[in-house]
């Protein structure tokens, strides 16, 4: 059953799925579709054409701008934007000029944070809130800052891995976390970004 309040505007030609909540003066333009079980806060605004898959929790006074692609288990903080265009002016628009960013399963996005158009964000990828981000974040790091930088790197659960082992596959060492116990694989060159040594 999709939940829907009465204040929301939502196209009939929007696509929501089962279990989904879309809450006080939400937007969702024609065309955007919306996976199954994820809950839209309060004032979110989605473009037309985005796609936003399973089980997301988007929160109160998101910005998605068409272009933007969300996988599933996605978490979007409070009061972020995404861009959509890298030379924005009033007077020149069309559809062709939006460019593409993709949020991969299970990112986390803190509030108040801003997404510079173009971009990926990798699985299980953490930004800190108020982040400006302008360039692609791999999977399993942790960013931060203005503009962006990497930090570290964080287990499905959230927590950071307190040690890194060597791997049997060539580009890769093993995080292990001691929370949740989860082994992770990070790319050898993102670990060598911050001069962690396995």
């Amino acid at each position: 059953m999709i939940f829907i309040h009465p204040t929301a505007e939502v196209s009939n030609k929007a696509k929501i799925g089962d279990g989904t909540k879309i809450w006080h003066h939400a937007q969702i333009r024609e065309n955007a579709e919306i996976g199954e079980n994820c809950n839209i806060g309060k004032g979110v605004y989605i473009d037309f054409g985005v796609k936003i898959g399973s089980n997301c929790k988007i929160q109160n006074y998101v910005s998605i701008y068409h272009g933007v692609v969300i996988e599933d288990d996605v978490f979007i903080g409070p009061s972020v934007t995404f861009t959509n265009d890298l030379y924005p002016r009033a007077f020149i628009w069309s559809e062709e000029k939006a460019s593409k960013t993709l949020i991969k399963k299970g990112a986390s996005i803190g509030a108040n944070s801003t997404i510079i158009c173009g971009i990926t964000i990798g699985k299980f990828a953490m930004i800190g809130a108020g982040s400006v981000v302008t360039k692609d974040v791999p999977d399993y790091v942790l960013a931060y800052g203005n503009p962006a930088k990497i930090t570290g790197f964080v287990c499905e659960c959230g927590r950071k891995p307190e040690k890194f082992e060597d791997d049997n596959k060539d580009n890769f060492v093993k995080g292990v976390c001691k929370f949740c116990k989860k082994e992770i694989l990070i790319n050898k060159e993102n670990l060598n970004l911050l001069n962690i040594k396995g």
